[in-house]
């Protein structure tokens, strides 16, 4: 890791890795929920099929860019994918110092 890369404060850590079991458990089902929508719709069978499956296909992709590889020095950025794909709330990003949240809003690109 360069010298300059600034690594996230223990205590965020610790809390995104907490955060992100339980914000991963809630994204998993609402997946199955959208899933489950597609079972009882009025289309053709193959029709939800290809829905389904790119429904599957975009999830993975979310679950992919927020979870996978955690580590201290992807945390960040991991916070801020999460934010942006309303995987976890702006409320429960307020649990995070204000420097977490400021690079986080920097990640993001909105001005704090």
């Amino acid at each position: 890791m360069a010298d300059n890369q600034k690594q996230i404060f223990e205590t965020d850590w610790k809390l995104w890795r907490a955060l992100s079991e339980q914000a991963l458990e809630r994204f998993c089902q609402k997946t199955l929920a959208d899933a489950a929508k597609l079972e009882r719709g009025g289309e053709p069978a193959h029709a939800r099929y290809l829905k389904l499956f790119q429904l599957v296909k975009r999830r993975d992709e979310d679950i992919g860019d927020v979870f996978n590889d955690p580590r201290r020095s992807r945390a960040y950025l991991q916070i801020s994918r999460a934010v942006q794909k309303r995987i976890i709330t702006r409320a429960e990003l307020e649990r995070f110092s204000e420097e977490t949240q400021e690079i986080v809003a920097l990640l993001l690109g909105e001005r704090r």
